[in-house]
């Protein structure tokens, strides 16, 4: 299998697309501990080969001790999943609150920047590694409506493009997926009239699945994707503009 021997992190790993690359990863081999802040879904996963953590990744100095105890508990660290994230409230630049948006800026870009920093000083002295961070379309294209998700999500991608250029003659990779919508339980946090309106921009006329994602996202943490990194892949339906 292809990721024998290989250690893997999951971030918002116990449900949706992070669950999904995690069970991928493990069904392919790999030793995957996941990393959640919730206790309930952590709980689910009791009897799978999946080991957990609850962690709130928004801590830096809990994902530093955090990144350090699993790396030595799986014996190395190879790949670092980032999917932990939130889409926060859908309402106008107007109306947004800070807290709102610091809440969504807090997990949505510094968590990935303390997880990826605390993953790139482990992984940079073996001279290996695989990163992948969980970007949007939004990112890329803005959604109205919601400002936070939409500009954190473009600073996924530059952080992604950034450290993915310093760590290129490392044989570490750093690359990002943009996803469309995706049906998972972040679906919740929206109304209809925004799902109605994420579907209507998708010329395939669904959303995607958590499966595609994860396909994705096990490919780049493969040794198929070595020539890969600073890099975003869409997976938008047909979405992406460019």
């Amino acid at each position: 299998m292809r990721f024998n021997n290989r250690a893997a992190i999951v971030t918002g790993g116990a449900s949706g697309i992070g669950l999904a690359i995690a069970s991928r990863l493990a069904d392919e081999g790999a030793t995957v501990t996941v990393w959640d802040i919730s206790a309930d879904n952590l709980a689910k996963l009791d009897g799978t080969p999946l080991k957990t953590r609850q962690i709130d990744v928004t801590d830096p100095d809990a994902v530093d001790a955090a990144m350090a105890e699993d790396t030595q508990a799986m014996g190395h660290l190879d790949t670092l999943v980032c999917s932990a994230g939130i889409t926060g409230p859908n309402v106008s630049v107007i109306d947004y609150t800070t807290e709102d948006w610091h809440k969504v800026y807090a997990l949505n870009i510094h968590a990935l920047f303390y997880c990826n920093r605390a993953a790139a000083r482990i992984m940079r002295p073996n001279g290996f590694g695989r990163i992948v961070n969980m970007a949007s379309i939004a990112g890329k294209e803005g959604n109205p409506n919601a400002s936070a998700y939409s500009s954190s999500k473009a600073a996924v991608i530059g952080l992604t493009k950034s450290l993915g250029k310093e760590l290129a003659d490392t044989r570490i990779t750093v690359n990002a997926i943009a996803p469309a919508a995706v049906q998972t339980a972040i679906f919740e946090q929206m109304t209809q009239t925004f799902i109605d309106f994420m579907k209507s921009k998708i010329p395939m006329g669904r959303f995607g699945t958590v499966d595609e994602i994860a396909s994705m996202a096990c490919w780049l943490a493969s040794d198929e994707a070595s020539f890969t990194t600073a890099s975003v892949f869409d997976q938008s339906g047909g979405r992406a503009t460019f």
